[in-house]
């Protein structure tokens, strides 16, 4: 077996691995995706043109074999080392002395701190939201009344260039701007926000950079008629936001805030960045219930009752400041097509009236928007893989790969409306027909001054206007079923085709609008037999494609009636979702799943496999293991802070300070390197007489914000220096989590997730052995390792059950 990458930021050599240069863990192996993995491979000249051509082999399919899991990902379109968070509370002399020192003015403090970041994070998501949304309708708004006069004007082929060129430019500045400023920003940014919340830390995935390059680069994206959404890109905003004004400020930029410090801590962050994600989806489509519901159900991988009226909170602000810009946008004031709704669609009748009549259309409509939203998944995958091969080879090739997609999007738009055969205005419509300079369901492109053209007008419009086009009620005769046929597959395909590109691009929208586009040719179909109207139709179209696609079924429930105001359809919505799941459950995982695992995050599920149950885990514990004395010698500690990559060590006392060899605690790399930068050593290797409450502060071992971390190669000690000791009793957590060797692998599993470990020491079962024979990390609970070191395990039933699909649906 191949050794274990110690990069984890993992534990001390107890889930396997020798020493190493910790700069050549990160930045030797390169990588070859392997759905929840990367593989390893040995560094030097030889080795570049073979892990190329391992990882060619595995993303175009040829490759199956099992490997192990290192500590890098791909984090937008980048590979990026990746450590763990510590969520677990690190109760060491300092901590305590800390929290003694804390009354109640503190807690209150704390407390109130605490409410205010969440209301700022609501404030600034929803400002954020109505910005982007507010450039996407001027900037694609002034796009299409351009085209469109021209094409009143009879210059078609002027017409075309200005839509080529203008679409082209666009996303050329969200992929410019993405690739050479903020590689981090590219995607939705959902499934790095899902693998922090699961205790994985990336980095720059929230730095300011990133936060400016996705609002920008999200406008120039949307606004070039790729088909690609707001949602993702404003959940990571969000995220982004609420790490950022969690950091406390910033010490490069000296910008520290010293009444922040209580927040500096991956606990305090992460709750924070939960409540950013909750607001994201708020502020996309001004569903602040909705926000919450997906924060819990998508993204989350630990919630309480306190974190559920934050995060609540958070989306109200988020309602209360959108309410507020939308009101000073009725005057006029918000440019071209702008007027802030945000996606707010009161689309149906006023009185929905359904019977059971309906049902057989409504479960058809469910089957196949589940068997629609597995292939969805199925295809992007396989369009990703192929995306990773051109990516890899350069940031030339990410230019070339977006502007390659916006040319072809862009003939596409502007060819396909001219198969359609144009239709005579409805003398009975309130809308002007045609609608010329503005948005509406009756585009002329090439028609006459009494007719207009029904695909143009799905085409020419912002996702917005096209989804409210097609959930807009009482328009059953507006399309022609080509029509709608036409608009479905390229929809479809595009939605897929554009995700994956290096710039900001979300999911959720497309997949709403491609749904809508399935509901109503559904609804032309089979909506004889139902008394249902076509727009509600696309309603649950959307619904169902949602459910097949992303497998969310509350959140997407409460989304999609606070999209249409309208609670008459929920029967109707939940039937379709729940439909809709489970039958793309038989078929492969979400998409949001199948990203994570596509990006290599080691995401920790909440169940555990079969086959744990017939493992301990002292059956994937291997290596040496990694100890540091009580009063240890400060040469040996930086000698293996240099060679280790690390994060933990267990502190083992021994004779003459202890009766035996005992376990003290576990202290923490960084809590290391503050006491080697801090020098204050000692001379013999004896008890320290130390007043560790005069020397140190808790602020100086709180956890630094993103950006630069500490590094051992940064300290400067003397000849001297290392010849002495430090005594590291004040600073190890006495109190770490422990399990017996003989525990199952399954049960270890659960504890380490629902806690939210970075370490697990394993204890033996005799007392005759060293006091912790092992560490577990997150990297020991990942299927790669766990069936490398075990591979008769693919021999057991369950493969077919769980590993047999895995492989087939998604890797």
């Amino acid at each position: 077996m191949a050794p274990r990458d110690p990069k984890d930021g993992g534990g001390a050599g107890g889930g396997g691995g020798g020493a190493a240069d910790p700069e050549a863990d990160i930045e030797a192996p390169l990588l070859v995706s392997s759905g929840s993995s990367f593989f390893l491979d040995p560094a030097g000249e030889d080795g570049d043109e073979e892990r190329r051509r391992r990882r060619r082999r595995f993303l175009l399919g040829s490759y199956t074999q099992s490997n192990t899991t290192s500590q890098v990902a791909l984090v937008g379109a980048d590979v990026c080392p990746i450590q763990s968070l510590d969520y677990e509370l690190i109760e060491n002399d300092v901590f305590k002395q800390d929290w003694r020192a804390r009354g109640r003015g503190h807690i209150v403090r704390y407390v109130a701190l605490k409410w205010a970041l969440c209301f700022l994070v609501g404030a600034f998501a929803a400002a954020a939201g109505f910005v982007a949304n507010l450039g996407v309708e001027n900037v694609a708004g002034a796009k299409f009344v351009v085209t469109s006069n021209l094409m009143l004007e009879g210059k078609h082929r002027s017409a075309f260039a200005v839509f080529l060129a203008s679409n082209f430019a666009l996303t050329m500045l969200a992929a410019v701007l993405t690739v050479y400023v903020a590689p981090a920003a590219a995607g939705s940014g959902i499934p790095e926000v899902k693998a922090y919340l699961n205790g994985v830390d990336a980095p720059n995935i929230f730095s300011l950079k990133t936060l400016i390059v996705k609002i920008v680069g999200c406008i120039a994206a949307v606004s070039s008629s790729l088909h690609v959404g707001k949602a993702g890109p404003l959940v990571h905003t969000g995220a982004c936001i609420a790490s950022i004004l969690g950091q406390g400020g910033s010490r490069k930029y000296h910008m520290t805030c010293k009444w922040l410090r209580y927040f500096k801590n991956d606990r305090d962050r992460r709750d924070l960045v939960t409540c950013g994600s909750a607001a994201g989806i708020a502020a996309a489509f001004r569903a602040p219930v909705g926000g919450v519901l997906f924060a819990l159900e998508t993204v989350s991988s630990w919630w309480r009752s306190a974190l559920l009226w934050r995060a609540f909170f958070t989306t109200a602000m988020v309602a209360v400041v959108l309410r507020a810009l939308i009101d000073f946008c009725k005057s006029g004031k918000c440019g071209l097509f702008g007027k802030g709704g945000l996606i707010m669609f009161d689309v149906t009748a006023d009185y929905v009236t359904y019977h059971l009549v309906d049902l057989p259309p409504v479960i058809t409509l469910g089957v196949f928007g589940g068997i629609l939203g597995s292939l969805y998944n199925f295809f992007l995958d396989k369009v990703l893989r192929l995306y990773n091969l051109i990516n890899e080879k350069g940031q030339t090739y990410k230019l070339l790969l977006a502007a390659t997609v916006t040319v072809c999007t862009s003939c596409c738009l502007f060819g396909l409306p001219w198969i359609a055969s144009c239709k005579a205005c409805p003398t009975d419509s309130e809308e002007a027909c045609p609608s010329i300079g503005r948005s509406g369901n009756f585009k002329k492109f090439q028609c006459g001054m009494t007719e207009y053209n029904d695909l143009a007008s799905l085409f020419f419009n912002t996702n917005d206007d096209t989804i409210r086009n097609l959930y807009s009620a009482g328009t059953d005769d507006e399309f022609h079923m080509s029509s709608i046929l036409v608009f479905f597959a390229a929809s479809y395909f595009l939605g897929i085709f554009s995700y994956g590109l290096a710039l900001p691009s979300g999911l959720f929208v497309p997949v709403i609008l491609t749904g809508a586009a399935y509901g109503r040719l559904v609804g032309m179909l089979i909506g004889s037999q139902s008394t249902l109207d076509h727009g509600l139709f696309a309603v649950l179209g959307s619904a169902a494609l949602l459910g097949g696609s992303m497998r969310m079924t509350v959140s997407v429930c409460v989304v999609i009636l606070e999209l249409t105001n309208n609670l008459l359809m929920l029967p109707l919505v939940m039937l379709v979702l729940l439909i809709s799941k489970v039958v793309a459950d038989a078929f492969n995982a979400n998409v949001y799943d199948l990203l994570v695992r596509l990006k290599g995050f080691p995401h920790l599920e909440g169940y555990a496999e079969p086959y744990m149950r017939q493992l301990s885990v002292s059956d994937v514990v291997t290596g040496p293991l990694q100890t540091f004395s009580g009063i240890e010698k400060v040469g040996h500690i930086v000698h293996v802070l240099k060679t280790t990559g690390h994060n933990g060590f267990p502190v083992v006392d021994e004779p003459p300070f202890s009766d035996s060899p005992t376990l003290y605690g576990l202290i923490l790399r960084d809590h290391l390197l503050v006491l080697l930068r801090k020098k204050d050593f000692i001379r013999s290797c004896t008890a320290s007489t130390l007043n560790t409450s005069k020397h140190f502060t808790h602020d100086e071992f709180a956890k630094r914000g993103s950006g630069k971390q500490d590094r051992i190669e940064d300290i400067e000690l003397s000849a001297e220096e290392l010849e002495m000791f430090v005594d590291l009793h004040p600073f190890t957590n006495t109190s770490p989590y422990t399990v017996l060797e003989t525990m199952s692998l399954a049960k270890a599993l659960i504890l380490f997730r629902e806690v939210g470990l970075r370490h697990l020491l394993v204890l033996p079962k005799s007392s005759k052995r060293a006091p912790v024979v092992g560490i577990l990390t997150r990297h020991d609970f990942m299927p790669e390792h766990i069936l490398g070191l075990h591979p008769f395990l693919f021999k057991s039933r369950w493969k077919k059950v769980r590993l047999g699909k895995l492989n087939t649906s998604i890797l």
